[in-house]
């Protein structure tokens, strides 16, 4: 695909209060949980990753999941998603009135077995049920794959163990597939021949591209990845995140960055981008936390000049 035949608009999915917080050491208060995803709710995205039902003892940052999912105004329109690791997160999901519940597994055998313990197949047997409880309770069913390119412990992931999960996974009823670089190692050519690969198994449409920023290439492999015809990105609001198994695995690509990026190539998003700088600026104070956002801390830094000189 040439860069005239890009996507001409893009769904981007807002991980932060998620992803983004669930690796902060301090607990963030309930009540700024909810506001974040009040505010990235007001400024349009269509999907917000609002909190994950896993057990307390793994990821202590979520233990107030039903909190914040009956706390929260919801936009019409807006898809609230939770991450449920087995059928007891999946209840919770459901009794908080879950739009969307997303099941992970890893492209890497190494990285499976250090994350949870089992290997990819019987990480995928686990969420059989999952899955088949979503479908009946007509909620959306999303899979996330992480180490799609690259894993911290065996290195390279070929390009065929992404396509066999991405396979497994559609056949459990998938909606929506993110493929995710979680260590930040892809380079553009290498997404390009994974997004590619994976759309001759499952639809383009519904692929999504999930990148981290480690070495730099978040917004690179973002760019190649909408050359591929790729439609659907994940972003963290400030850069919010980062990866407890990863070692060295920096934030999530930040959404302000990832949106001026869409701005810059006339796709259209349905986001407000200066509302989002101002998103990312609440959150990186109220948890004591630079911004990670280049674009961010550049729009703040000018709309802070426009304010003075008024």
């Amino acid at each position: 695909m040439s860069a005239s035949h890009l996507p001409q608009r893009v769904k981007v999915v807002e991980v932060g209060p998620r992803d983004g917080l669930q690796n902060e050491k301090q607990p963030v208060p309930t009540d700024v949980k909810i506001a974040l995803v009040d505010r990235l709710s007001a400024a349009g995205f269509a999907n917000v990753e609002a909190t994950s039902f896993v057990s307390p003892k793994w990821v202590p940052q979520m233990a107030d999941g039903a909190e914040v999912m009956a706390g929260i105004t919801r936009r019409p329109g807006t898809v609230y998603s939770v991450l449920t690791p087995n059928m007891r997160g999946f209840e919770g999901a459901v009794a908080a009135k879950a739009d969307e519940v997303v099941i992970f597994c890893a492209a890497s055998e190494a990285f499976s077995q250090r994350n949870i313990n089992c290997s990819i197949e019987e990480s995928i047997t686990r969420f059989e049920p999952v899955a088949r409880a979503a479908k009946d309770a007509g909620l959306r069913l999303r899979g996330s794959i992480s180490c799609a390119l690259g894993c911290p412990y065996q290195g390279e992931v070929p390009v065929a163990s992404v396509v066999d999960v991405v396979k497994r996974l559609a056949a459990l009823g998938c909606d929506e597939i993110d493929i995710a670089d979680t260590i930040g190692v892809g380079t553009p050519a290498r997404t390009r021949e994974v997004m590619e690969a994976c759309a001759k198994v499952f639809p383009i449409e519904r692929l999504s591209g999930h990148f981290h920023d480690t070495y730099g290439q978040a917004t690179a492999n973002i760019y190649a990845a909408l050359l591929s015809g790729i439609s659907i990105f994940h972003s963290s609001v400030a850069g919010l995140g980062g990866c407890p198994y990863a070692k060295g695995a920096t934030g999530n690509v930040a959404t302000e960055d990832v949106l001026y990026l869409l701005q810059g190539l006339g796709i259209e998003t349905g986001v407000d981008l200066d509302a989002v700088v101002r998103t990312g600026d609440y959150i990186s104070q109220a948890i004591g936390r630079p911004n990670a956002s280049r674009v961010g801390r550049a729009m703040l830094a000018k709309m802070k000049d426009a304010a003075t000189a008024a």
